[in-house]
């Protein structure tokens, strides 16, 4: 169940390139960096995911990141998430996220699985909002 909101934040794609695949269809590496709020603390959250086009259309990622807040508290993060590609050329994803730290502020995350909304538009720029999942 969707618990407490616990961060949002807005940002920009870096960079994008094409990895080897195996197993099929494309995958694409994309790294962000994005102002944030995490537990109501202002951050600035860096990442890089891949992602692949699945046989039904669409998506599935996996990435890991940082997050740094403005007064020194820092976070690693793991996710995963399913996404669709729009008729406008965004992309729209929804999935999971696990935190690590030892910032005494953010420690409550180190129990807390994350369910996450990522949107990005053709241009690279993205929003995301997280919860608790309870």
């Amino acid at each position: 169940m969707q618990g407490e909101k616990i961060g949002e934040e807005s940002g920009k794609v870096t960079s994008q390139r094409i990895l080897p695949n195996p197993d099929g269809g494309p995958k694409m590496e994309t790294s962000f960096q994005a102002s944030s709020t995490l537990l109501g603390t202002k951050a600035t959250n860096r990442g890089t995911y891949w992602s692949i086009i699945r046989p039904s259309g669409t998506l599935y990622g996996e990435g890991q990141g940082i997050v740094m807040g403005e007064k020194g508290d820092l976070a690693t993060w793991i996710g995963q998430g399913v996404g669709t590609m729009k008729k406008d050329g965004g992309v729209s994803y929804r999935g999971a996220v696990y935190y690590q730290t030892s910032s005494a502020k953010w420690s409550r995350l180190n129990s807390v699985a994350a369910i996450f909304e990522y949107e990005v538009d053709a241009q690279g720029n993205s929003r995301s909002q997280s919860w608790e999942w309870k």
